[in-house]
């Protein structure tokens, strides 16, 4: 078996539990609060909810040493268009014809994406990743990123514009490094586990960890305060976006994952992209609308940890939706009344 399908099948396998573990969560936010007894995270089954959650997010992380960044980044629709059918065959909500487009569109784009998306890359030990991070192409490119976000936090902060593309394109800014530090980080331990040599003893990779913590912590700042001023539906399908194309950009310039590939080979892959973030606009559209009026990260609550709160939605508010709960749960947000 060729190595990149070990890296498409992990990601799969990672979002579909995502998927479940989403509806898991939210079947028990709702048996909980139609039986108003005890608090939902006292349920065994809301915890294997996290647990599966875990090792979705586990198996996403995994992937990244196996397979291009722009193959696995792509992959995150499989979530969505699992979670949509999942919440209407088991939670049964109402079927729309737009989901059936968008996730016609979305399975399409998929395989467009898994078929003409490079499937090979360097191998990622601490060498090539010092050499690439001293690269002109890498240089001018994070140049250009610094100012680009100096100029967007100028605008969102002292001329107080709080427009959603700002932010989002904040957080995809900084989806761009976390993806070049996750892939660099779990690159070097799978070739430490390979056995081919020792990546853990350089500093660089301690380095590249700090620095993936770290731009994973300021996004979720970003998408919480965006959480905040907008409404979820319209944050998944830009989210995703914004962050696919963050990912293929990182993988192109700093891994070179296209170097080599044919043109007719570009033009398809381009076109699965496109696929897939019109499936994915086309599910999350019309979505019943969540507004996230308060945030809280505290000592309880952080990455990973998500979704611990005492407030539990109503059993018959229509507007816990899955997609949402989806961006709630992995950023910690609580969710309010309108």
């Amino acid at each position: 078996m060729e190595v990149y399908i070990v890296g498409i099948c992990i990601a799969v396998c990672g979002n579909f539990l995502i998927s479940i573990s989403l509806n898991i969560q939210k079947y028990t936010h709702v048996r909980q609060s139609q039986r108003g007894t005890k608090p939902y995270y006292t349920s065994r089954l809301w915890w294997c909810g996290i647990l599966l959650m875990g090792l979705g997010e586990l198996g996403n992380f995994a992937a990244y040493g196996f397979a291009p960044a722009s193959l696995i980044a792509p992959l995150g629709c499989v979530s969505v268009i699992a979670s949509a059918v999942i919440s209407v065959v088991f939670l049964k909500e109402t079927l729309r014809a737009s989901d059936i487009l968008g996730g016609a569109l979305a399975l399409t784009g998929t395989y467009f994406l898994v078929t003409f998306a490079p499937h090979s890359s360097p191998h990622v030990t601490a060498n090539m990743v010092e050499r690439s991070l001293v690269s002109w192409t890498f240089l001018i490119y994070f140049m250009f990123e610094m100012i680009l976000f100096a100029i967007l936090m100028y605008l969102y902060k002292c001329r107080n514009i709080k427009h959603i593309v700002i932010i989002m394109i904040l957080v995809a800014l900084l989806a761009s490094v976390t993806v070049i530090s996750v892939k660099a980080v779990s690159g070097m331990i799978t070739e430490t586990i390979r056995g081919s040599h020792l990546q853990l003893t350089y500093p660089i990779f301690y380095i590249m960890f700090i620095i993936m913590v770290t731009s994973c912590a300021f996004q979720i700042k970003f998408l919480n305060q965006a959480m905040k001023m907008f409404d979820a539906t319209e944050i998944v399908p830009i989210n995703y976006v914004f962050f696919t194309a963050s990912a293929i950009v990182a993988g192109i310039l700093f891994y070179e994952e296209f170097y080599g590939l044919s043109l007719i080979y570009i033009i398809m892959f381009v076109i699965g992209c496109l696929l897939a973030f019109t499936g994915v606009f086309l599910i999350a559209r019309a979505r019943p609308r969540i507004k996230m009026d308060r945030v809280f990260i505290s000592m309880g609550q952080i990455p990973g940890k998500s979704c611990t709160d005492k407030v539990q939605p109503q059993s018959d508010d229509s507007k816990y939706g899955t997609l949402a709960s989806k961006l709630t749960c992995n950023s910690g947000i609580q969710q309010d009344e309108p």
